[in-house]
């Protein structure tokens, strides 16, 4: 399969386009700084793109089955996720590519009926601003008129241990039997590319966790 993969040079991004490069499919990753992929296969190549540029975006996915977003905001800039991701939507839309998967949030998986993990007592402070943006770009998602898939991290999400042993939800918080919510960005990797190659969450938002 032939994937586009945005972000692949940050901490999740690395860990997908490994998977995805182990599992032998063709991966051309689109980086604003391309001397930070350290990666090298014969399988993947390296583009200049930026998110905040449609245009070089549209280029860069042109002619492939799926598109990946790994894309974060850096802290401070949070209040241009909406912005960039509905760019993206529009760039995937003009390039033809009908597939868009996103690295998401956790802060908008339910703890209970109607409670977010992003409204709790203990969320930290400092992550509130990006988990209440990356819930409102869900919202945009769930708009969008292509086949887009949301996947949320558990609550604590991490490099670690490759396992391929996890459980998957939807919209709520998935947690074990301490109460506690997490997953490697390993682990991570393998649901997503499990996702790419066969589909079962199209236009709907997914979850993991141990």
């Amino acid at each position: 399969m032939k994937i586009a993969l945005i972000g692949a040079s940050g901490t999740v991004g690395q860990r997908i386009l490994k998977e995805a490069l182990t599992r032998g499919h063709q991966v051309v990753a689109i980086v604003r700084d391309p001397s930070r992929v350290t990666q090298q296969d014969e399988k993947l190549r390296v583009v200049v793109g930026d998110l905040l540029d449609d245009e070089s975006i549209r280029k860069a996915i042109a002619g492939y089955d799926v598109v990946i977003s790994a894309y974060g905001p850096s802290h401070g800039a949070e209040d241009t996720m909406q912005t960039v991701n509905q760019g993206l939507i529009d760039a995937v839309k003009q390039a033809g590519v009908q597939r868009l998967l996103i690295v998401g949030g956790a802060g908008s998986l339910e703890v209970a009926p109607g409670l977010k993990l992003v409204n709790t007592p203990d969320f930290p402070e400092a992550w509130k601003a990006i988990a209440l943006s990356a819930a409102e770009t869900l919202e945009i998602y769930r708009k969008a008129d292509l086949d887009w898939t949301y996947f949320s991290p558990a609550a604590m999400f991490q490099p670690g241990e490759r396992t391929g042993v996890f459980r998957i939800g939807t919209d709520q918080l998935v947690v074990d039997e301490k109460g506690e919510s997490r997953i490697s960005t390993e682990d991570y990797a393998i649901a997503m590319l499990d996702e790419v190659e066969k589909p079962r969450f199209i236009r709907k938002r997914f979850t993991i966790a141990y």
